[in-house]
Order: C-alpha cells, then sequence, then structure tokens
C-alpha cells in the first residue's frame, strides 16, 4: 500500500515550485490533494499536470485571510473529505537591507509566511482534532535558523515558523495531531535558478554535499512527515539542507 493512500491533503502555495512537488509525492503516494493559491492561471496547470479532478482540485486562496483559508478547507473536504494532512508552504520574498526595506514589504513578509502559517495551522488543527488524528506540516527555512543578509523579514518569518510549530504541537498532541516543520536550506528552483551564477557558486561551497538539493527531496521528506512512519514525531524540525549550517 502507498505511504498516502485514501489520504487528503491540502497544500498552500502549491501552484508550483516546492508545493507542487510536494503535492506532486503525495498523489504518488495515494493521496488526493488540493492545491491553495493566488495563482489561478498557474493553480488550473498544475490540477492538469497531477492528473485532473479525480485526484488534484485547485482552489484560489490569500492565507492572509482566514476567510479564505476555510472556505479552502471546506473545499477539500466537500471534494475528498475530511483533511488528513495540512502543508503550509505558500510564501513569497521582499529582499532589501534594513535600511532600504519598506514597512510594507517587511509585514506583507510576515504576513504571508507566519500569519498564513498560522491560519492554515489553526484551522486544520481544529478539524482535525475533532476526529483525534491529523499531521500539519509547516514549510519553514534554513533562513529562519541562521538568517540571512537582505532578508530581516524572510528570516524573522521563517524564525517565527518553528515557535509556532512547537508551540502549536503542545495545544493539540493530546489530541493525536501533529505538527512538524522543515527547513529547506539551498534548493533548485525557478527563483534560486535565476540567481546569479557567482551566488550560486557561494552557496554551493558553504554545502558539505556540494550541490543545492532539489524540490522532490524536501517532497519526501514532507511525505515523510505525512505519513505513519512518523506517527511519534511532533514539534520537530527537519533541515533538508545538505549539511549547509548545521
Amino acid at each position: 500500500m502507498a505511504l498516502l493512500e485514501n489520504k487528503v491533503a491540502v497544500v498552500t502555495g502549491g501552484a508550483q515550485g516546492i508545493g507542487l512537488e510536494i503535492a506532486r509525492a503525495f498523489i504518488r503516494e495515494g493521496a488526493r490533494v488540493v492545491i491553495g493559491d493566488i495563482n489561478k492561471e498557474a493553480g488550473a496547470a498544475a490540477v492538469a499536470e497531477l492528473g485532473g479532478d479525480e485526484v488534484a482540485r485547485f482552489v484560489h486562496c490569500d492565507v492572509r485571510s482566514t476567510t479564505d483559508v476555510d472556505v479552502m478547507l471546506r473545499a477539500a473536504e466537500e471534494s475528498f473529505g475530511p483533511i488528513d494532512v495540512m502543508v503550509n508552504n505558500a510564501g513569497m520574498t521582499r529582499d532589501a537591507t534594513m535600511r532600504r526595506m519598506s514597512e510594507q514589504d517587511f509585514d506583507d513578509v510576515i504576513a504571508v509566511h507566519l500569519r498564513g502559517a498560522w491560519n492554515g495551522t489553526r484551522a486544520a488543527a481544529e478539524r482535525m482534532r475533532e476526529r483525534e488524528t491529523g499531521s500539519i506540516i509547516n514549510i519553514s527555512s534554513i533562513s529562519g535558523k541562521v538568517g540571512m543578509l537582505g532578508q530581516t523579514n524572510y528570516s524573522a518569518a521563517k524564525a517565527g515558523i518553528v515557535g509556532l510549530t512547537k508551540a502549536a504541537c503542545k495545544e493539540v498532541g493530546f489530541k493525536n495531531v501533529r505538527v512538524n516543520a522543515i527547513q529547506p536550506g539551498y534548493i533548485r528552483t525557478a527563483m534560486t535558478e535565476a540567481m546569479p551564477e557567482a551566488v550560486k557558486e557561494q552557496k554551493k561551497a558553504e554545502i558539505p554535499m556540494g550541490r543545492p538539493g532539489e524540490a522532490v527531496e524536501v517532497a519526501n521528506v514532507a511525505v515523510f512527515l505525512a505519513s505513519d512512519l512518523s506517527s511519534y514525531m511532533s514539534g520537530t524540525v527537519l533541515e533538508v539542507s545538505g549539511g549547509r549550517h548545521i
């Protein structure tokens, strides 16, 4: 039997990048997936790529909105049934040094990453605790561990997701709802591939394994946390970084 046979999962920011790869891995392991994203065109394309409405659905969702998140989860329940797995992955970057960063750029990144993860965690946990089962996976970043130049907003948000994960796990663990986080390092995506070669080489030099990670390598860890293989893990933060910043 596949690791996620008959499971229902929701992945925010799932229309592209790491989120789409997580959705793809979940479906490969037998799950049905609802993608929440603000990009309707990319969302529709993702559903078609993943196999159509039998296994995937797209719901427009701005994770900053509690209403949008609730609508997304209700749509998942109506389409496929009770939610077993929630992946809070939606994100954005607005990089700049503190001296040049606007208040709006700080607020937007905190809102999408941290408030978005809190909205998703809270709404999913409310449903999961009633059934006394469920796995919530929050996507943090190695930036939330070490802090990155030009990313005071992003690093703060990703560090906050770690705190959210640990606190939430203590609130819902007695109901057999698990909350864990993943901290990806330098992962090969469309965004990182657009970086200057010198920057990419500098990042690779910091990685003991000597290469960037692939999105599927993050997705495989998400499958592990979503499945019963991690049944006694909650409040953990798993680094997928090739050994960078250990």
